[in-house]
């Protein structure tokens, strides 16, 4: 059936922030669901709030509106927009809820539904409907109960006898859910997942602990053609959440009837489900011993793992869900990559293996156990040959400093402990079993890890013992380090076992011929040609035959990507990336794309030329480099990674074109830092730098406390506090050393309520463009990437604006930067200090573009390559509506002319994921994504940005509560009387209470924690509480009764304010949702017209 005709506009819902068990894949199929539609004919309006995305750039969709995904915004744009049908199955679990329940209000009637109808939604998501539809078609089913109370959760049970399963109806990656071994901890889980669903139902289930977990992605479309994508097996044992499992493609220890019998299932379910067209993700539960097959759940729509199964097969699942959204079949659509219909299964000669990367380091109170609730925040893909060799090659892509199965230092009972325990770290404890003596028997009493894969980790322990026995002769030996290296032991892993460099590994591989080589991913295991060079690397048992170069006087470049998304570096670095492929592309420069994340668009099969699917360590981007001879390389826009690699690339002579790695080095070490600052004439906040702790107590006395301390070359703030006293600084100094390897760690002057910026520019030497300047909302201490920013700036006067552009440009070009430069200053008592310097892409570069219109990745990639800034900026603004280029007001500075709208950035958090984390901000970054508020001035655009944010600001009056730190005492009244003003009662503690009562403002004393009960936290329990105000000083944040009562808001779902510049910037939010017309949506293109 050719493509429907009836319908011509589309919404499609994207899914917002990137949060725990959402992250950038939805970007990707959102990406490739926009690009499609449009290439149709159709007319598509998108919704996103997240601006870090690609989708979100104005050229994809025909109307973009970043705007917060609420029922209120969808219903106002479908009507401005005259919507006809709407995509809600590409934006993850915000978008299908929210087209849901506006469906079930009767707000989307005579809107077509595409990809999944409402009713096959609700019956995927709905427990008690799914268990219905399961029973009618012959499932079999875990023993389970639908429970809306706690006592009647607690009945059932009592009934299906512990332990059990909890599971919360319509949440995000196991929100709500976990495991409970009695009835106490039962009591604790059913609450917070009848809080945590949407509808307040939670399934009780008989566990299935130990039963091995598998996942089918299948694809269906109208005419009942179905197909099974790909195949994927978890490493660790039900019990653990597939996103924070270690998963394998394809099934490797399915008989080939178990997998028969599971692909049959899967066919049933859709059709039974009411999926006509599009992709769902199946989940299936095996018992080891008795061999009977549970369903436990289906997603009907595209889900986390269809990102991975696309990458992992290369086939595109997005695209061919929405060519079935509109009408296609899959003998109608062709695969891309290969060039026949979408109607062929994939098959794969080769093994992947996806390792989720955690950041339990930033939250050292937040519970590291894992559960059935999702925890980590992304995830690396590797390919190998062998499960041994893509295992080895997952560990190396993590960004851990892992470059293989590393010694795991403990007493054996500790070991037997984390290896019985699910944690990020299992896998490396399970190895270090081995070394201990253990056997598969005993190694699988405690795991319960599948016999199969313990085998594949027994004969690597008994490879790395040959290893160290032949530690003397491996260098010369071929066939052994073929062996090896077919095993997928890194040349570092290799070089640790013998006592050698890994340089000296490397030589004597060349000297044996014993190379990486690259294979292709084709879809079908190469029975037909791949048309895409989509590539990754293996050693062969054997050379593989010599294949003639094809000369080419293209130019080719190389971009290194960001490896797995994390707190610090997420998918900012990757719209980078993506820019300067699109730019290169623009200009006839061939594209390399190198990284390990499948969750990206920088990995999608046509964002480049060729994409090389790699761990990001030198071993991996050497060979590709020797392999591909680039014309460039850019290691400037995918964060800290590829910048750590800058050295090395360069003194083995790859070409880095932009900004040199002399110049990224002196940008990053302090020292040489300090003395360029000194030369240049810009204030700095006294400072020093410390080895030991006797130098950190000298300088820290000498600049007087508080001191910021931070260890030199990490990213996201990692181990930077604020410290108050000789005590505190003695107990940072012995934990700092472990943050970055005896790296020296800085000591500065802490400016306190000093008002900081951001500021993102692009030199190519002559001139310098300052793409934007933003103003922190929250006072100086709070990390950049966590703090809300306004762009223009909304309280500094022209003159300072002038002073901090001059700054700038003063400095990009004295530093010799070529490319993107950001730079982030303190105002303290009228005076502008540098805080520090990157040049290279920074997580604002997509706020900054979005706002602006100037896309400042794709400007700073042209001058790279030696396009003048002027040329490069006239390539995306012909008629010099944004920037006047031709007569600038200022010699050798360009600046943008912005048009009268305000953008808030506000960073989204993942407490209500870790229990036991704070929610106090500090200098350490905590933030997992971004939303963005624009509008026409800054209180409607803050109001925006908290509502994306889902920190929803009440505005139709009642209590809030107000307990500041002392040092914030002074702001209480003015915070009060602007609420009291907009109509709601204060209530406060103790000290806040008297100093708004003796300002004369009414206000209603209440007790604190440690004070007796009624209490606070009572009150917050009861619902009392509209939004909570609630700041601390740093001496003050380990004391009970904040805690509580932060904890108590986050598990009550009451707006919170943790600064007292969120809550001014509050009060002038809720005045301007209070406005007769609300908050109007506009799309980016008109903003920026």
């Amino acid at each position: 059936m050719p493509k429907r005709e009836d319908i011509k506009s589309i919404l499609l819902i994207g899914s917002g922030p990137i949060v725990i068990g959402q992250a950038c894949e939805f970007d990707y199929s959102g990406t490739q669901a926009t690009k499609t539609l449009k290439e149709l004919g159709y007319r598509v309006v998108l919704i996103n709030s997240n601006p870090a995305t690609i989708m979100t750039d104005p050229e994809f969709a025909d109307k973009t509106y970043i705007e917060p995904i609420t029922e209120d915004m969808i219903a106002k744009i479908i009507e401005i927009e005259k919507i006809d049908a709407v995509l809600p199955t590409m934006g993850g679990q915000t978008a299908l809820n929210v087209a849901t329940t506006m469906y079930d209000k009767g707000m989307l009637d005579g809107i077509e539904f595409l990809g999944a109808h409402p009713d096959a939604i609700k019956k995927g998501e709905d427990r008690h409907l799914f268990n219905e539809c399961m029973i009618k078609i012959g499932m079999d089913l875990p023993k389970s109960a639908v429970a809306y109370n706690v006592e009647e959760a607690m009945e059932k049970a009592k009934e299906i006898g512990f332990p059990v399963i909890s599971r919360a109806s319509f949440t995000l990656a196991g929100g709500g859910s976990g495991v409970a071994y009695n009835m106490e901890e039962f009591k604790i889980l059913a609450q917070e997942g009848i809080d945590a669903s949407p509808v307040s139902e939670i399934e009780i289930m008989e566990s299935m602990l130990g039963w091995k977990e598998y996942e089918m992605e299948v694809i269906r479309d109208n005419k009942d053609n179905c197909i099974i994508v790909c195949s994927i097996e978890n490493f660790d044992p039900m019990g653990v959440h597939t996103g924070d499992s270690i998963t394998v493609a394809p099934a490797l220890t399915l008989t080939d009837k178990e997998y028969q019998n599971m692909r049959n299932a899967s066919f049933d379910i859709l059709r039974e489900i009411g999926v006509d067209t599009g992709g769902s993700n199946v989940q299936f539960s095996i018992c080891p011993k008795t061999g009977r097959m549970i369903v436990i759940e289906m997603n009907p729509r595209v889900s986390r793992s269809s990102a991975l199964a696309s990458k992992a097969t290369g086939y595109p699942i997005a695209k061919v869900a929405t060519l079935l959204a509109v009408g296609f079949t899959l003998d109608e659509i062709e695969n891309d990559i290969t060039g026949t219909t979408a109607s062929f299964e994939p098959v794969i000669d080769y093994v992947v293996t996806k390792i989720p990367r955690f950041t339990f380091e930033k939250f050292p109170l937040a519970n590291s156990t894992l559960s059935t609730g999702m925890k980590s925040v992304g995830e690396v893909m590797s390919m190998g040959r062998t499960f041994k060799e893509s295992m080895q090659k997952a560990l190396c892509s993590l960004e851990t400093g892992l470059s293989g199965f590393e010694v795991m230092e403990g007493s054996l009972d500790f070991i037997k402990k984390e290896i019985r325990r699910p944690n990020e770290s299992r896998m490396l404890y399970l190895m270090q079993g081995y070394r201990e003596g253990l056997t598969n028997e005993e190694l699988f009493d405690l795991c319960a890890i599948d016999p199969w894969f313990l085998d594949q980790f027994r004969t690597l322990y008994n490879t790395e013992c040959e290893i160290i026995e032949a530690k003397d002769t491996i260098l010369t030996n071929a066939e052994l380090l073929r062996k090896v290296k077919t095993y997928g032991f890194s040349d570092v892993m290799i070089g640790q076992l013998t006592q050698k460099s890994e340089e000296e590994v490397y030589q004597a591989r060349k000297a044996l011929d014993v190379n990486l080589e690259y294979n292709e991913v084709d879809t079908c295991a190469a029975e037909f040609k791949a048309l895409t060079p989509y590539l990754y690397s293996s050693t062969n048992v054997t050379k593989l035959p010599k294949v003639e170069e094809v000369k080419s006087d293209d130019k080719k470049v190389l971009i290194i990507g960001g490896g797995p998304n994390r707190i610090g570096q997420g998918i900012e670095f990757d719209y980078c990336c993506c820019h300067a492929s699109f730019a290169l592309n623009e200009i006839g420069v061939k594209t390399i794309m190198y990284n390990c994340n499948p969750e990206t668009v920088s990995t999608d099969y046509d964002t480049s030329d060729i994409l090389y699917f790699e761990p990001i360590d030198f071993e991996h981007v050497r060979s590709v480099i020797e392999t591909e001879k680039p014309d460039g390389i850019i290691v400037h826009f995918g964060g800290q990674t590829p910048l750590k690699l800058a050295n090395a690339i360069h003194e083995f002579g790859g070409k880095i074109i932009g900004t040199t790695a002399e110049v990224i080095d002196l940008a990053e070490d302090r020292e040489k830092f300090s003395t360029f600052v000194e030369k240049a004439g810009l204030l700095q906040p006294d400072n020093g730098t410390a080895v030991t702790l006797d130098e950190a107590l000298q300088i820290a006395n000498r600049v007087t406390y508080p001191v910021l301390v931070r260890p030199s070359f990490v990213l996201g703030g990692r181990g930077m506090k604020i410290v108050y006293n000789d005590g505190e600084l003695k107990q940072y100094m012995a934990e700092a050393v472990a943050v970055s390897n005896d790296a020296p760690v800085l000591v500065d002057k802490f400016l306190d309520r000093a008002i900081e910026l951001d500021v993102d520019c692009i030199s190519d030497g002559t001139d310098v463009y300052i793409g934007g300047i933003m103003q922190h909302i929250e006072e100086a201490g709070i990390h950049s990437g966590d703090s809300a920013c306004s762009l223009p700036p909304i309280s500094l006067s022209d003159a300072l604006l002038k002073e901090v552009e001059d700054k700038t440009k003063t400095m990009a070009l004295e530093l010799g930067v070529i490319g993107l430069m950001n730079t982030q200053y303190a105002i303290h008592q009228g005076k502008i200090y540098l805080i520090e310097v990157n040049p290279r892409a920074s997580r604002t570069v997509p706020f900054v573009s979005k706002a602006t219109g100037i896309p400042m990745a794709k400007v700073a990639t042209r001058v790279m390559w030696g396009e003048s800034l002027k040329e490069a900026l006239k390539a995306y603004d012909q008629d010099e509506k944004i920037v006047n280029v031709t007569t600038p007001s200022r010699e050798n500075l360009l600046l943008p002319m912005l048009k009268g709208h305000v953008a808030v950035k506000e960073a989204v958090f993942p407490f209500n994921k870790l229990s036991g984390a704070d929610l106090i901000l500090g200098p350490e970054m905590k933030s997992t994504g971004e939303v963005m508020g624009i509008s026409d001035d800054f209180g409607k655009a803050f109001a925006k940005a908290q509502d994306a944010a889902k920190n929803d600001l009440p505005s139709n009056g009642g209590k809030v509560f107000i307990s500041l730190a002392d040092l914030d005492k002074e702001f209480a009244p003015q915070i009060a009387l602007g609420l009291e003003n907009l109509g709601f009662d204060i209530v406060a503690t103790g000290g806040t209470y008297t100093v708004i009562s003796e300002a004369g403002i009414p206000c209603a004393k209440v007790d604190k924690v440690s004070e007796g009960r009624p209490n606070i936290v009572d009150s917050l329990m009861n619902e009392e509480i509209v939004m909570a105000i609630n700041t601390s000083d740093g001496e003050e944040t380990s004391k009970d009764d904040g805690l509580q009562i932060r904890r108590t808001v986050l598990r009550m779902n009451v707006p919170y304010v943790t600064t007292v510049a969120g809550a001014l910037a509050s009060v002038k939010a809720i005045e301007a949702k209070k406005d007769v017309n609300g908050l109007i949506p506009k799309s980016i293109q008109e903003f920026l017209l």
